[in-house]
């Protein structure tokens, strides 16, 4: 029986098993892939407080580190569900094996939102791309693309702008929802051109990625641009399904809970992207991981 068992090892889980180690508690992370979560893919982190510049994977790197050295344990296996026992206390399931705990912290973050679109899969990294800072390099004075409307999307075209031969930017709306000065900017270089009022509705070439076709939401016209890369950033879709018989979720798959961090079954806590919350930063991340783990520590007795 493990005092805590944190489901994912990103900033907010492996800060959640920093603050239950060091209020006693025995810790078990599940993860299913790697640690670090999605900021291991960033180049450069400028926006944590104290830090004024380290790159994704270092950041995770340290944060593995120092949950590890103060005695946690992580097992790479997915979480697949949740059960709440006559006891009060939970298990939680993965396709090996269960595991017993007194509470549980959900910090499963969010996954980049794919398009839907037929070959996309197939082409992922052949052409198709969701982090522009990763790869944005292979496609040097090459034409991309980048599809979105908010402030991920406007900073990926702005970084892809310096090194690719073309960049244009397809949003379905006619107004951006990025902040105005970073639209502004963007407007402003010339290699930049803005696709308004229209969608991918077609993915171009076999073994890499060749064009897009794109339609116009007004006209019901198309037309081929022919890109080498194409980036999407549509937002982020969380992965809470298998916890939904014992957490609520909102409309969009996010787990309802405050900045508490606490959720409708007692003992089981909710960390980072995840769950239901207005912003979502390396900061925020890592506050619920505290408040989670020290809520969780307390429930424990």
């Amino acid at each position: 029986m493990t005092d805590i068992i944190i489901i994912g090892a990103g900033t907010a889980g492996l800060s959640a098993t920093i603050y239950a180690r060091r209020a006693g508690r025995e810790a078990l992370i599940l993860e299913a892939l790697s640690y670090g979560g999605q900021i291991v893919n960033t180049p450069e982190v400028e926006n944590y407080p104290g830090i004024k510049h380290i790159s994704g994977f270092d950041f995770a790197t340290g944060l593995y580190e120092q949950a590890t050295e103060l005695g946690a344990k992580i097992v790479f296996a997915k979480a697949t569900g949740i059960t709440v026992n006559p006891d009060g206390s939970k298990t939680v399931h993965t396709a090996s094996e269960d595991y017993n705990c007194k509470a549980v912290i959900i910090a499963t973050g969010a996954k980049n939102r794919p398009l839907g679109l037929d070959r996309e899969e197939e082409l992922t990294g052949s052409g198709v791309s969701y982090c522009a800072t990763c790869d944005g390099a292979f496609y040097k004075k090459q034409p991309v693309a980048v599809n979105g409307g908010g402030n991920t999307a406007v900073e990926d075209a702005a970084f892809l702008a310096n090194y690719c031969s073309k960049v244009y930017v397809i949003h379905r709306r006619d107004s951006f929802r990025a902040d105005e000065a970073e639209v502004a900017k963007l407007k402003a270089k010339d290699n930049v051109e803005f696709v308004l009022n229209s969608t991918i509705t077609r993915l171009i070439g076999e073994d890499e990625l060749e064009g897009v076709e794109v339609t116009d939401k007004i006209s019901g016209e198309s037309k081929i641009l022919e890109v080498s890369g194409l980036f999407v950033a549509i937002g982020q879709m969380p992965d809470n399904n298998s916890f939904s018989s014992v957490v609520k979720l909102d409309e969009k798959g996010y787990i309802t809970a405050g900045e508490d961090c606490l959720t409708e079954t007692e003992g089981i806590f909710t960390a980072g992207d995840c769950r239901t919350k207005s912003v979502r930063q390396l900061t925020t991340a890592a506050a619920d991981g505290a408040v989670a783990a020290l809520a969780a520590s307390a429930y424990c007795g």
